[in-house]
């Protein structure tokens, strides 16, 4: 059960990434979509959930990698 809900700890950051994405993409093509008032907003929005899913996910891979001492030296607690 705890491997199912670290699962979905992960997958939700991943899927704000992807839908970030999506958003960014869009305002290349002129889409926008319900809820954005302009093209820049809705990329703004896009680039904010890209940063955060991308971030959380890094940092969660940077911690566990340094809790099992797979790091570089400089990247190692003292």
């Amino acid at each position: 059960m705890q491997r199912y809900i670290a699962l979905l700890i992960m997958v939700i950051p991943g899927v704000a990434g992807v839908i970030g994405v999506k958003l960014m993409r869009d305002v290349l093509f002129g889409i926008l979509h319900h809820g954005f008032f302009a093209l820049w907003f809705q990329f703004l929005a896009g680039l904010v959930l890209f940063a955060a899913g991308l971030s959380f996910v890094g940092g969660f891979i940077f911690y566990r990698d340094r809790k099992r001492n797979k790091v570089q030296n400089r990247f190692q607690r003292k």
